[in-house]
């Protein structure tokens, strides 16, 4: 960089060379030259030049001027340079300029730097050491900052500078007065009030100077020429910081020298993991290289996740890197039937801490807060506020002095812009779990049942107040082992019963939160604390918007304000998008709350499941029968179109069947029919999902509610459902009892679409168990009804039954006649499920007549089809027919493919008809590679 060039600021702007003085040029081109040395060496836009010199709209010719202002400043700048120096000054960089010059070259810049390494050093009580750079900015030139310079940058940078030079003389009176020397200081700071006198800290200084030399009477004297000046100027009265000098002097009190207060509470025993936690927060309090800690650090999460443990053991590790010392307050932000403190009552406390005497602590809020800024500025402080109510509470103690960082800890979610950095707390691993565990009852007990210990963690659900209740009863009852522990909290509905311990308990913490919500007197509040207890009367995996607004009878945009409250207090978590997820203690202490209309609540959640999954599977699903339903009143989720109902399906599965099974535990029939008729609902659905598991005990749930109510028509469904099922697990003798009682009682009930159904499936039944002639009689009885009912489903289904039943009784041409009709009636009618089918059939009885070609071309077809609907398990009998069409081919390699991929989306599927063959398959297929099978995962 130039390094012969300096640049003058203070003063009339200006600067020097080996060669001499420095002449920039007229007015503009000076404010140009501010502009640059104020940014150097960053470049400034052509824009932000122009915007400096120029109020309101710049003339037209504003860019040509700023090129001719540079050109100007080239030439003064590079001819007063040494002779054949070949770097320039200022240099052009993408329509911008820059000065390319050590901040240190420049009076202003240099004046900063001075000034914040001596505020750093006072920060730390090393005045000695900055009193030297406070001088040393101080004999800088000291005249108005950009004497003469024209327009709004030059303004707004002469304020700051003149702010800034009297900031040099307050710090160097400052250090002067801690160091005993008051007469060194009252020159310069009787200077500057005379040149100031509305001023506030000069004069407060020159006070404390004057008491502090002897020099009561004087020290007196300016406080009333003070108060009247600033009485006849701008008509108040003198502010917190004068009018405390006053009362000091006036006490005789020597001039405060600030103790180091050391208020931090003793860490946690007991206190294990957070290891990630900790780096991070340390990056922010006690940052490498010596840079400044972060001003705003917020420790968040839920009640008795360890926030005041890990703050209070991040404070103690830190302290060093603090050395005017450390403070503490619990702000009783969420203490039960107590008061959270107001921010005038945490600034009484922490004047009085730094030494403030009592009596003169003012009674304002915003005095309070102007005395504290003034008495910690230049020192270094860690301020710890434990349990926040909300950011309301401490946004009037965050306005710290560089150096000065505030840590919190909250139930509620803190933002304060970009001045909070923020950390959410969660539960502790299983391994930090059971070694708090350890800590607390002892490391023998652990180590002789982990696995007990390992369900007392995963009960306690991770969360450090639960285990450390955990670990006191263990340490109470020596008597007790893991599993004694493990067996009292498995019972959900006394387990937060058992986590309580003297005045420690899960529940009242938890209640605490909730409580607070409901009292508050905000709709917002009010409505997240009903809908937690909405959510504690139907147990749901996780909630969405449109589900919270099914739960709390209102509109989706309040519902989300009320999910969004709940996560900023961390009684539900978001997940994902727009889902929420509430801690399995947090969802205990909601099935506690019984709110007034629950049962009201659940048959309207119910209702609005119920309409909105039968909506999204009709759409994605268009020619398939749901169940018959009554009308029902409810508007169903906003679903347009397959692709976003088979979406709506998708996400919330889960909760469709935990809302399913629990409407069907009900001992009430509204709420139990309900549940059948979701479950009904789902059907198509899961046949693609292919969750035997759960299907079957959903529909074995659904036959023991049509049981118990007496309904056929409800059971007749049911043993419908469980047939497939069982079916595709290979137990085709209990799926043949069931499809015979659906077949009973549609004739018993007259329902004549259920039969022809019931008989279809029948036929399905008896060609996988070779029975293919009374196949064909259950298909031929089956087509006649539905062609009575006019179902053209029905009669497509008869259809390919009776193609695959002729095909295996050696009736080729009959077969595919009747194949390709019901395939021709499937394109017709949109049915992407049977057409899938079909081409199944017909080029599996390609393969079998050895025509692997023309098999490849439908096969392919129902390979697409079958994963557009989603329909897994048909996946799997396809791929293995499109490797046996390339192995036919000679193409094992092409084939391996296939096999892999039908043996994989087959265990996907768990317990699949199909998962034998696929894997027999795949082992065919490397056989005829000559090589020993690889397992595909």
């Amino acid at each position: 960089m130039g390094s012969d060039v300096h640049i003058r600021l203070l003063g009339l702007v200006g600067g020097s060379t080996t060669r001499g003085a420095i002449d920039p040029g007229p007015p503009r081109q000076q404010a140009v030259l501010a502009m640059l040395a104020c940014h150097a060496p960053q470049p400034v836009g052509i824009g932000a030049l122009v915007d400096g010199l120029w109020d309101g709209e710049p003339p037209r010719s504003a860019e040509q001027s700023i090129y001719t202002y540079i050109a100007g400043l080239r030439r003064v700048l590079e001819d007063a340079r040494a002779p054949r120096a070949r770097a320039s000054v200022v240099v052009a960089a993408n329509r911008a300029y820059q000065l390319r010059l050590d901040p240190r070259q420049i009076d202003a810049r240099l004046f900063a730097l001075h000034l914040e390494e001596a505020r750093l050093l006072q920060g730390g009580g090393r005045h000695s050491e900055a009193l030297p750079l406070l001088e040393r900015a101080l004999e800088l030139p000291q005249g108005p900052p950009l004497s003469g310079v024209p327009g709004p940058f030059a303004d707004a940078e002469r304020a700051r500078l003149g702010e800034l030079q009297l900031t040099a003389v307050e710090r160097r009176a400052e250090s002067l007065l801690q160091l005993g020397r008051p007469d060194d200081a009252l020159p310069a700071l009787q200077e500057s009030v005379a040149h100031h006198p509305l001023h506030e800290r000069l004069r407060e200084l020159l006070m404390l100077a004057l008491h502090q030399a002897g020099r009561q009477a004087e020290a007196l004297e300016s406080f009333v020429a003070g108060q009247r000046v600033l009485a006849d100027e701008l008509g108040v009265d003198p502010g917190a910081g004068l009018r405390a000098a006053h009362e000091l002097i006036l006490r005789g009190t020597d001039v405060p020298r600030p103790g180091v207060p050391r208020e931090l509470p003793r860490p946690l025993s007991g206190f294990v993991g957070r290891a990630g936690e900790i780096v991070r927060l340390r990056s922010l309090l006690a940052p490498e290289g010596g840079e400044a800690p972060h001003p705003f650090v917020a420790i968040c999460g839920p009640p008795g996740v360890g926030k005041s443990a890990l703050a209070v053991h991040l404070a103690d590790a830190v302290k060093e890197r603090f050395p005017d010392g450390q403070l503490f307050v619990n702000l009783r932000g969420a203490t039960p039937e107590i008061a959270p403190l107001s921010p005038m009552d945490v600034f009484g406390r922490f004047l009085r801490a730094v030494g403030i005497a009592g009596q003169i602590v003012p009674a304002d809020l915003d005095e309070a807060a102007a005395l504290w800024r003034t008495h910690i500025d230049g020192r270094r402080l860690l301020i710890v506020l434990d349990d926040a109510a909300g950011l309301e509470q401490v946004l009037p103690l965050l306005t710290t002095p560089l150096g000065t960082s505030v840590l919190v800890t909250s139930r509620e979610t803190l933002s304060a812009g970009d001045d909070c950095e923020q950390l959410v707390l969660s539960g502790l691993s299983p391994e930090d779990s059971s070694a708090m565990l350890a800590k607390l009852a002892g490391s023998e007990r652990v180590a002789a049942r982990p696995a007990d210990a390992a369900r007392v963690a995963r009960m306690c659900g991770g969360l450090p107040l639960a285990l450390r209740i955990a670990g006191a009863r263990l340490a109470e009852r020596p008597e007790w082992s893991m599993a004694t522990l493990a067996g009292r909290l498995s019972d959900e509905r006394t387990r937060l019963d058992e986590l309580q311990i003297g005045r420690m308990a899960v529940q009242s913490s938890l209640e605490s939160s909730w409580t607070a919500l409901r009292d508050a007197g905000r709709p917002r509040d009010g409505a997240a604390a009903r809908l937690l207890a909405l959510l504690g009367v139907l147990h749901l995996p996780d909630v969405t918007a449109q589900i919270a607004g099914a739960l709390l009878g209102g509109p989706e945009g309040a519902a989300r304000g009320a999910l969004d409250r709940l996560a900023e207090v961390h009684l539900l978590e978001p997940v994902q998008d727009d889902r929420f997820q509430m801690h399995d203690l947090v969802r205990l202490f909601a099935t506690t709350l019984r709110p007034e209309g629950a049962r009201e609540t659940v048959v309207r959640v119910l209702t609005y499941l119920v309409v909105t999954a039968r909506r999204a599977v009709t759409l994605t699903n268009p020619q398939r029968v749901l169940a018959p339903a009554p009308d029902l009143e409810a508007l169903p989720a906003p679903l347009s179109d397959a692709g976003q109902a088979q979406q709506w399906l998708l996400a919330e599965e889960a909760n469709l069947l935990a809302a399913a099974k629990q409407a069907m535990s009900d001992d009430g029939e509204e709420i139990a029919r309900l549940g059948v008729m979701l479950a009904f609902a789902l059907k198509w659905f899961q046949y693609g999902t292919f969750r035997l598991a759960e299907m079957s005990a959903c529909n074995e749930q659904a036959l023991e509610v049509a049981t118990r109510l007496d309904d056929s028509s409800l059971a007749c469904h049911a043993h419908s459902h469980l047939a497939f099922t069982l079916a595709h697990r290979g137990l085709l003798t209990e799926a043949v009892r069931h499809r015979e009682l659906e077949l009973n009682l549609a004739r018993q009930t007259g329902d004549a679409f259920s039969e022809q159904r019931s008989l279809g499936n029948l036929a399905n039944i008896h060609i996988m168990w070779g029975n293919h002639e009374i196949a064909l009689e259950y298909a031929a009885r089956q087509f006649e009804i539905a062609r009575e009912l006019g179902s053209r489903l029905g009669m497509r289904y008869a259809q390919m039954m009776r193609g695959d039943a002729l095909r295996y009784l050696g009736r080729r041409e009959e077969a595919v006649r009747a194949l390709d009709e019901a395939l021709d009636a499937a394109v017709t009618d949109g049915d992407a499920h049977h057409e899938a089918a079909l081409h199944m059939i017909l080029g599996e009885i390609s393969l079998e007549e050895q025509r692997p070609r023309d098999a490849l071309g439908g096969l392919h077809r129902a390979l697409a089809l079958n994963h557009q609907v989603i329909y897994r398990v048909a996946e799997v009998r396809v791929l293995i027919r499109i490797s046996q069409a390339h192995r036919q081919l000679g193409q094992p390699a092409i084939a391996l493919e296939h096999a892999e991929q039908a043996v994989l989306v087959s265990r996907t599927l768990g317990d699949s008809m199909w998962a034998d063959e696929a894997r027999q398959e795949h082992a065919a297929v490397y056989r005829e590679l000559g090589m020993a099978p690889v397992d595909p995962g």
